[in-house]
């Protein structure tokens, strides 16, 4: 993932990347061929130093501590999603980071894309009559994904899994439509091999005035990735795939609603990037704060703690 954003912010007119530093000698090795220019920092502490801008793409334990260092040294900070996996941990991160004033975000990477944007447009605006839930199904046949295989850490209990990596995205959505939520019941699956992720998760959730949000996730079988959220309305309902494919369905068949992008990934970027242009310059923007990045770190670690 830092590597694609390296990439894209190498692209966006109004970013410039000009240091980078990883524990690991072949990915910045992989890193320097997207910025050639980029000096490749002795220490993160040296590389946050260089820049006005730090991004974290690190795994989830140490990003407080990065968190941390780039704000003390008046740097913004963009985070890649979970927080963390300690909810104290994350909860004193979110109040420091606020005490510091640095312009800071969490990135949930459908926070300004179009999906969330239209789909919140036509909620409020009554277009999906009285909202009645929510669903996320995610499905796939390997955990991790083959294009996750570098980052080996996914794959473990302490930090990885698909609910904190994917499942989080759906719930940040949900609570952008629908409001906070909580747990009524959830339950994790684990392999015999303890220190491995979860492959089957299960919860109900509801918001503060009862609507339900399930959840069913999965790995394993001779099938599709399926990443999907649908948010259910008495009139239209919306079903979010992969990410940003929008569809509507007033009960018969789903049909696609919006402009279907050529490259999504690298429209979903952009739009990141260019709300982060707008957090940076003090500017209303709709990326995830970390306040909400910590409410979905809440939900996520409470569902892989399961049952209840």
């Amino acid at each position: 993932m830092g590597r694609r954003m390296v990439e894209h912010m190498e692209i966006h007119p109004q970013f410039d990347v000009v240091a980078m530093w990883d524990p690991d000698a072949a990915a910045c090795t992989l890193s320097t061929q997207l910025a050639p220019q980029a000096v490749i920092a002795d220490s993160a502490q040296a590389a946050i130093e260089t820049a006005d801008l730090v991004y974290l793409a690190c795994p989830p334990k140490p990003r407080k501590a990065y968190a941390l260092m780039a704000a003390l040294a008046g740097k913004g900070v963009f985070l890649e999603k979970p927080l963390g996996v300690d909810i104290a941990e994350s909860r004193d991160l979110v109040e420091r980071l606020a005490k510091s004033g640095v312009p800071t975000a969490v990135n949930f990477t459908q926070a300004a894309g179009d999906a969330l944007a239209n789909v919140s447009k036509d909620s409020q605006a009554g277009a999906l009559g009285d909202l009645a839930g929510a669903d996320i199904v995610v499905t796939y046949a390997a955990w991790p994904r083959q294009w996750q295989l570098g980052a080996d850490w996914l794959r473990f209990r302490a930090e990885g899994g698909m609910t904190r990596e994917v499942i989080s995205h759906f719930l940040f959505f949900s609570e952008r439509i629908l409001g906070p939520l909580h747990i009524v019941w959830s339950r994790a699956d684990y392999p015999n091999r303890q220190d491995l992720c979860e492959t089957h998760v299960a919860a109900r959730l509801e918001t503060e005035t009862g609507l339900p949000v399930t959840i069913m996730g999965s790995v394993g079988g001779a099938q599709p990735d399926r990443q999907e959220l649908t948010i259910k309305g008495s009139v239209v309902s919306r079903r979010i795939s992969e990410f940003h494919l929008d569809a509507a369905s007033d009960g018969g068949p789903y049909v696609p609603v919006g402009q279907i992008r050529e490259d999504p990934r690298a429209t979903s970027l952009k739009a990141q990037l260019d709300d982060l242009v707008l957090l940076c310059e003090g500017k209303p923007n709709s990326l995830a704060t970390p306040e909400e990045g910590l409410r979905v770190q809440i939900l996520v670690e409470a569902i892989l703690s399961g049952p209840t």
